[in-house]
């Protein structure tokens, strides 16, 4: 495989400032189209967690961690592995024609999840919405890389994860606004922001693939699926999945456990925090709500990606991708360490860090190292590590956190074995532990912490994040030998 089709030798490196100009219309108009259908999206994913499984969530699902577990497993499959093909139908068809069937099949999953509230239904509108978000990464990414070179690139990716972010730390918000009104609507205006994006798709002209323009659909599936059986790509998709199984659980289990141990009372207090990123809780009082506490995480990546980015640019990717994987581990750990809303808060910080030095870092190393003509096509590979660590890393946290951290399910437990008391609703464990106890839910809650140590689920997910680390430094070793200096 090629390593690169840009040259091999390293330019004068330019400023930060002569980079950012030196990149095309193009190049900007996806940034905006990616920075939307992520707030859209993530205006949904960072809450979703709480209305599919969280036991006491007024107008909520109430599945178990489990069946959350089932349904991110299957979102994860179709939105991760179907880039896979849908980049090279990308190279093949165009890219903004690929763009333009996404946002209508998301708009048709958005609007499933609003009216759908059995199980399977609601499962296959999420699939849909993974779907059409399927489609809609390789044709922004593949313009990305058409419109990218390997003096800006690490600023571009870096731009690139910049505005993602912005959505991301925007949907927070919105969602808090949307749900204040009811769940569906939610989904409804995400399925709004989205569409605007087949508007968006007339700012720009499209920028030629590179690639054999011919073939039929069967052709094009096949191509995909053999340039896939390279041993050093498959090496670097095994060592990234366990990087998103470990990296997923900030947004997938974090936004339950806050919501279950975590106490920020204190640190409303002393920030004087406003009432629009509030939630009462009954007994703990104001406490700053989870999509706020985790959009820490995208707030920091505004302020920082594009200049770390530009400070890491002349390191090798791999050894940026091993540098970030590390310190995203230890993060996820501290996060989740105590039930303190400041150390919650410091964690997701040294996260956030670690992400920036490795999520971007994946797509860009995948970009310069494809062969010309194939650009959206290793997008759509770039998606595989994370379709399989999410995916597996889903099915695993559920029955993780149904065993381990699920406090209604702790409290079940307790009123079992100590009290003799079964038969209990989930959504009802909590008063019924407190009624038999005759403790505070402050009391009850901080019992149940000392007995069962939710924190030490933890452990294992930091455990694969730091063994993907090792490998990624063994593996930057062994591709040294084919890859330029500055890959």
């Amino acid at each position: 495989m090629a390593t690169s089709s840009l040259p091999d030798t390293a330019p004068a490196k330019e400023s930060l400032v002569s980079q950012v100009l030196s990149m095309s219309r193009p190049f900007w108009m996806v940034n905006i189209m990616e920075m939307l259908e992520r707030l859209a999206y993530y205006g949904v994913r960072v809450v979703i967690p709480i209305y599919i499984a969280q036991a006491d969530e007024i107008g909520g699902l109430h599945f178990s961690q489990t069946d959350k577990g089932i349904i991110f497993l299957w979102w994860a499959l179709f939105q991760s592995l179907t880039p896979m093909v849908s980049g090279g139908f990308a190279d093949r068809y165009g890219y903004k024609k690929t763009i333009a069937l996404s946002i209508v099949i998301k708009v048709i999953g958005y609007l499933l999840m609003a009216t759908q509230t059995a199980f399977y239904p609601f499962l296959i509108g999420c699939c849909t919405l993974a779907l059409g978000t399927a489609i809609f990464k390789p044709g922004v990414q593949g313009t990305m890389c058409q419109t990218l070179t390997k003096k800006n690139s690490s600023v571009g990716w870096g731009t690139f994860y910049m505005l993602v972010n912005i959505g991301g730390f925007l949907g927070p918000p919105l969602a808090h606004f949307l749900y204040g009104i009811s769940w569906p609507m939610v989904f409804y205006g995400c399925a709004a922001i989205v569409s605007l994006n087949l508007l968006m798709l007339f700012t720009y002209k499209d920028p030629p693939a590179g690639g054999e323009q011919k073939g039929n659909p069967f052709r094009v599936f096949w191509i995909t699926i053999k340039n896939i059986f390279n041993l050093r790509l498959i090496v670097f998709i095994f060592i990234m999945s366990g990087f998103w199984l470990m990296f997923m659980q900030l947004f997938d289990m974090l936004p339950n456990f806050i919501v279950d141990w975590v106490d920020s009372s204190k640190l409303v207090a002393d920030l004087h925090l406003p009432d629009f990123m509030l939630q009462q809780n009954s007994t703990r009082g104001a406490q700053l709500t989870q999509e706020w506490m985790i959009n820490i995480n995208p707030g920091l990546i505004i302020l920082l990606v594009v200049y770390l980015n530009f400070l890491v640019s002349r390191m090798r990717r791999v050894h940026s991708m091993f540098i970030g994987i590390s310190i995203a581990s230890v993060g996820l750990v501290a996060a989740g360490y105590t039930t303190s809303g400041y150390i919650c808060l410091f964690g997701i910080l040294i996260f956030s860090v670690g992400e920036m030095l490795s999520s971007p870092k994946m797509n860009e190393y995948l970009g310069v190292i494809a062969p010309d003509g194939k650009k959206g096509l290793y997008m759509g590979y770039a998606n595989i590590p994370q379709g399989i660590g999410w995916g597996l890393g889903s099915w695993f946290a559920g029955h993780v956190y149904d065993r381990m951290g699920d406090k209604a399910n702790l409290a079940l437990r307790y009123l079992a074995d100590n009290n003799g008391v079964t038969g209990v609703d989930r959504t009802e464990a909590m008063n019924k532990l407190v009624e038999v106890t005759g403790m505070s839910h402050q009391e009850a809650t901080d019992m149940l912490w000392a007995a069962y140590k939710p924190y030490e689920l933890w452990y294992q997910f930091a455990a694969i994040g730091i063994a993907s680390a090792l490998l990624m430094l063994l593996y930057a070793k062994w591709v040294k030998r084919y890859e330029a200096a500055d890959v």
